[in-house]
């Protein structure tokens, strides 16, 4: 079984006497996409600081690529892109320029790395223009290709959609589910966007108040509550009186039912016995928001 490539294991971090991180872990391999998620102060960014060896961790460990961020942190570091916030751009330099200057910074480097991460996002129309001249979805797609020229194998994202249209999203979650899948590389995002979360990633962190409280795979956190089943059928008069289960009465012929999917059957039995015919039954899948709200007891993300 293959390592993972980003591994938290405990972290405590306290700042003065209040204590931000209360034994954080999670892991994250090859070719993952996490979204981490939380409310304001629940230490996403303190977790972010600690993985990156921006701040010191008082109790517990960060391991990259099985190297120590502290103890190692040349080795643990040399592996790692990342992008807080918006990446540093010079506007009146072009994206080629930009891209010359941080290739400087490395070794290994050169002409033909460049271009070939030019092409993986996707801005070779564009890489002799000035950033002034970019859209702000080619700017965070130029910080990118920043961040992954020296082939990084965990890229970490804090609020990477921040600002963008819904065209600079879609062009920024399609270049990330390549790089995952293509490049097998691992990626780490924070963000405030449920729904770009929800539609990226296949694992999902919730942290609040310093505490993880869910971490596990897209598709499981949905399903541990209880959702809707959507019913049609030929008329919703009286059904309150035929059903004791919570539901919301849409029109005259639609219904949404809260159950299990277990009591989808004892439904189906009531409203045959009272004559209702049932065009169609499908199961309404829980949002992330939802599936965010129910863990942290309501508690909003912004």
């Amino acid at each position: 079984m293959e390592k993972p490539i980003l591994k938290c294991q405990d972290l405590h971090k306290k700042l003065g006497k209040k204590e931000i991180l209360k034994g954080v872990s999670l892991e994250l391999n090859k070719g993952d996409i996490l979204g981490f998620i939380g409310p304001n102060g629940a230490g996403k960014t303190t977790t972010i600081k600690l993985i990156l060896g921006l701040q010191s961790i008082n109790s517990g460990s960060v391991e990259i690529n099985g190297y120590d961020i502290e103890k190692q942190f040349t080795k643990a570091i040399s592996k790692v892109g990342a992008i807080i916030e918006n990446p540093d751009l010079y506007m009146y330099l072009t994206g080629f320029d930009n891209l010359k200057l941080v290739a400087n910074m490395y070794p290994n480097v050169d002409r033909t790395r460049i271009m070939e991460v030019v092409k993986l996002v996707k801005l070779d129309n564009r890489i002799n223009d000035k950033v002034s001249k970019y859209s702000l979805g080619m700017r965070q797609r130029l910080g990118v290709a920043q961040a992954i020229l020296h082939k990084p194998n965990l890229l970490i994202l804090d609020e990477p959609t921040n600002g963008l249209d819904p065209e600079g999203i879609k062009e920024l979650r399609d270049l990330l589910k390549d790089l995952a899948q293509k490049e097998k590389m691992a990626i780490f995002i924070s963000s405030h966007n449920l729904a770009e979360i929800e539609t990226l990633c296949n694992k999902v962190c919730i942290i609040q108040n310093g505490s993880v409280i869910e971490n596990t795979d897209m598709a499981k956190v949905k399903e541990t509550a209880q959702g809707y089943y959507h019913f049609i059928i030929n008329n919703t008069e009286n059904l309150s009186e035929i059903l004791s289960y919570p539901m919301e009465i849409q029109d005259n012929q639609e219904v949404r039912i809260n159950v299990s999917r277990e009591q989808v059957p004892e439904v189906v039995k009531s409203l045959v016995r009272h004559d209702i015919k049932i065009y169609e039954i499908h199961e309404e899948q829980m949002s992330l928001e939802d599936a965010f709200l129910k863990k942290t007891g309501g508690n909003t993300i912004d």
